[in-house]
């Protein structure tokens, strides 16, 4: 068999290193479309989540490997047997399974948080790769905060770590720490020094802190690395991870310099990047490299004329490389069904018979009150769709607002398939109604933001709205879209609730990152 030394495996952690940005909290049905998204898009190994985390965790990557039909499904383990165990649970279903074990390596990192010595650290190096790859044939390897790791003892690691079974060697920059030079040198050194180094697959994860984790992550894979850990949108801890649609394209459009391939779908990204930026909550910049607004848009006068005359003159690649489509408008109440399927399908979903009808019951309620319908419309519209099976549904509402006295919100929703009524009063229909909602849960989150935006243009044009809700150092996003802004404001805030709830399952292991 030919091996192609130039083919880079893409993993994608948006679901587990992603989610744990703040406020970034997915719902099961949300993983679970997230999942089949990346699945579409043709990355080759899907972290799914941390099982040992929370039931929750546990369960959508038990969910995500049933789903999928081809992609590998791997699952966060720190070196413990019952970690690993819990991982090997959730993957047993998994076409590919993988589990991802790790342990720190610096110095630092052992004396102030493992407070174990080198060779306590070898040995369970040797002990949780060996016990995992008894559970499983695909086992990754992690030396956490290995930038920062003295190479003599990074080298030790990485040799007992391939003896011991593992098949793909992670070397991450935890903390954004390195430079290219110096990562593509250290990747070098690792596959020229490590004895047994031919037997592994070497992988970078680099956090985006100095704002080179792209750069880092393209140096890594010239120093002999042949799979990238990177997230939809850039999103994870902190300052972010690299971002997958940028180190693609980098591949894509300067073959000259980077002679390297994936197997992503290219013109799945965008579809891809605003649906992550919907379930998260988390807008992407407008000046976003690839996946921006402003990506394609020219606005100088001189720029303009030059893209008249041939586009490439202002665009190293198309806007059709990434999935961008200019929304036309071709959508109205006249509609029918056969129309809007044939536009979501354009759109990049596939749905069901019962989310069909149920989002097309949608549709024609909102083209009732809106003249014509954009693609961002009909994509809002099915993000909504998709959380019917949320915890908490508001089902009917009512605002006052009158001058001179106080305003005033009551709604009536399902809570665990119970009718719920309740009410407030506040300074303003959007407090009264924030204020009548908090009371839906136990404890008092904080709502650290409120924003509004435009889903599409005209004064008809459904509002979109973002909450981010704090609690006991937790932080979540909601997201709601209709257009009335009381009312999206008012989903919003339940779909924050909603992921509260989940975020509070979650349990915090000592060692989260990788």
């Amino acid at each position: 068999m030919t091996i192609d030394k130039n083919r880079v495996i893409i993993f994608d952690t948006t679901l587990r290193d992603g989610e744990q940005s703040p406020g970034c909290s997915m719902t099961l049905s949300e993983k679970l479309r997230v999942a089949e998204a990346l699945e579409n898009l043709g990355v080759d190994v899907i972290e799914a989540g941390f099982a040992i985390a929370s039931n929750g965790d546990f369960e959508a990557v038990s969910q995500i490997a049933q789903l999928l039909k081809k992609t590998a499904v791997c699952s966060l383990a720190r070196a413990s047997h019952k970690d690993i165990d819990r991982a090997a649970e959730a993957l047993k279903h998994a076409v590919r399974p993988r589990i991802h074990t790790f342990i720190s390596t610096s110095a630092l990192h052992m004396e102030h948080k493992l407070q174990m010595t080198p060779d306590e650290v070898i040995s369970r190096i040797a002990d949780s790769v060996s016990y995992a790859r008894n559970l499983c044939d695909d086992v990754e390897w992690s030396c956490e905060d290995g930038t920062r790791t003295a190479t003599d003892f990074l080298y030790r690691s990485i040799e007992v770590a391939i003896k011991s079974g593992a098949t793909t060697i992670n070397v991450p920059d935890t903390v954004g720490y390195t430079t290219p030079s110096e990562y593509r040198r250290m990747i070098q050194g690792i596959i020229e020094n490590v004895p047994n180094s031919d037997k592994a697959i070497f992988s970078a994860h680099c956090h985006n802190d100095l704002g080179l984790a792209v750069s880092n992550s393209i140096a890594a894979v010239q120093g002999g690395a042949r799979q990238i850990e990177c997230t939809i949108n850039g999103i994870g801890e902190r300052a972010g991870n690299a971002a997958l649609e940028e180190i693609i394209m980098a591949f894509r459009t300067r073959q000259d310099i980077y002679p390297y391939h994936t197997g992503i779908i290219t013109q799945n990204i965008i579809r891809t990047s605003k649906l992550v930026s919907s379930v998260t909550g988390l807008d992407v910049q407008n000046n976003k490299a690839i996946v921006g607004a402003n990506a394609f848009a020219h606005e100088s006068g001189i720029h303009q004329d030059g893209m008249l005359k041939n586009a490439e003159t202002y665009e190293i690649m198309t806007p059709e490389s990434v999935g961008l489509k200019k929304s036309e408008l071709v959508m109205g109440k006249h509609s029918g069904r056969h129309a809007f399927r044939d536009k979501l399908k354009d759109l990049g979903y596939e749905l069901g018979d019962n989310e069909f009808m149920s989002a097309f019951t949608r549709f024609k309620d909102l083209a009732d009150v809106k003249k014509t319908l954009y693609d961002d419309d009909i994509i809002a519209i099915v993000d909504e769709n998709m959380r019917d099976n949320d915890r908490m549904k508001i089902t009917d509402w009512s605002f006052i607002c009158d001058s001179g006295k106080s305003s005033a919100a009551t709604f009536k929703l399902t809570v665990d398939g119970k009718a719920v009524s309740v009410s407030s009063e506040g300074n303003g229909p959007v407090d009264a109604s924030f204020k009548a909602l908090r009371g839906l849960t136990d404890g008092e989150p904080h709502l650290e933001l409120y924003q509004v935006h435009a889903v599409t243009r005209g004064t008809d044009a459904q509002a979109e709205v973002t909450v981010r809700l704090e609690e006991n150092g937790k932080t979540v996003n909601g997201h709601g879209a209709h257009v009335d802004t009381l009312v999206a404001s008012a989903k919003a805030y339940v779909n924050a609730l909603n992921k509260l709830q989940v975020k509070r399952e979650k349990t915090a292991p000592e060692i989260m990152s990788d």
